[in-house]
């Protein structure tokens, strides 16, 4: 039960912070909300003047935060130069990786168990579906190499979280990196890691409880992500590893419209950022520097991180004057 509770978690939070890269398509209704991030903050998209991934700089007085932007998934293995990460890490506070954890804890398990008995079904999920979407869907999970039980479920989000996770997995594309190996690069020269992790629970309940219409909504865009494949990721991997932002969000457009659909996720996105933004004030507040690893959209994003800390007041360099 955990494996499959935490599996469908990650994937609501993947969705919100850690997207997969979807083609565009015209089939999925249109009811889905606007992707929270869609419009950017365009002064702050830029290409960055020293080699390797784009960082923004965030100061106060004598403290700064220089934040790394990161793409929300990226193939394994993807390389890049960490030379200026590996000078920003000397002598550095603290390093702030994406707040994107999630768990269930105890006060929460039985909530969380009754929303996986509610989303579990006798039969496959293919099976209530007409015969093309049928046909679609069968040739999806057998592209992420999975057979028909793997996804008995009657719930069109939970079925495509899923599909997506598993596409992910076969495709070789990880959301744990880059900021996995960033973090384990500071804990090697002992210097603090944040992180934060979320309660579960409330993320399947509002799988649960997404309309039906946006369900399927949800299914098509996660058809159209595994037939597209994972060239937009890899695009997007390597303009990033070479500071070339506006490329580089070009894999980042997910399907946020899709759980954006779902009750509540205004509300978590909204939390996140303000978790985000708030652990960044906190590193402001004493003297010298610190990093932040941020995903690219939430980070430029309208109402994202950066937007709301110039809001604060705070002096934000891009990475062109950097």
């Amino acid at each position: 039960m955990r494996k499959e509770t935490m599996r469908l978690t990650i994937a609501v939070l993947g969705l919100l912070l850690l997207a997969s890269p979807l083609a565009a398509t015209a089939q999925a209704p249109p009811i889905l909300p606007q992707d929270p991030d869609a419009v950017l903050v365009e002064e702050l998209v830029v290409t960055a003047r020293e080699i390797g991934p784009a960082w923004w700089r965030v100061s106060d007085g004598d403290s700064t935060v220089y934040v790394m932007g990161v793409p929300s998934v990226i193939p394994k293995g993807s390389g890049w130069d960490p030379s200026v990460l590996e000078r920003r890490l000397e002598g550095a506070n603290r390093v702030i990786l994406p707040f994107n954890n999630a768990s269930v804890n105890l006060l929460t398990v039985p909530g969380a168990v009754i929303s996986l008995m509610r989303l579990r079904a006798g039969a496959p999920y293919e099976e209530t579906l007409d015969p093309a979407l049928r046909s679609r869907f069968e040739a999806a999970r057998a592209k992420a190499g999975q057979d028909a039980d793997r996804y008995k479920t009657r719930n069109g989000m939970a079925a495509a979280l899923l599909l997506v996770s598993d596409y992910r997995d076969a495709a070789s594309l990880t959301a744990a990196d880059p900021a996995k190996t960033i973090g384990r690069m500071a804990a090697a020269r002992g210097i603090r890691v944040e992180a934060k992790t979320y309660d579960a629970a409330p993320l399947l309940a509002a799988v649960v409880r997404t309309p039906p219409a946006a369900q399927q909504a949800c299914v098509l865009e996660a058809l159209a992500a595994v037939e597209a494949g994972p060239a937009s990721a890899q695009a997007a991997a390597r303009a990033w590893a070479w500071g070339r932002v506006r490329e580089a969000l070009g894999g980042e457009r997910s399907y946020e419209r899709c759980v954006a659909a779902a009750p509540g996720a205004a509300e978590l996105d909204a939390r996140l950022k303000a978790d985000q933004t708030q652990a960044i004030v906190s590193a402001l507040r004493q003297p010298g520097h610190s990093i932040a690893v941020v995903q690219l959209r939430p980070l430029l994003s309208q109402g994202g991180v950066l937007d709301r800390l110039g809001a604060m007041g705070y002096d934000i360099r891009t990475p062109a004057e950097d």
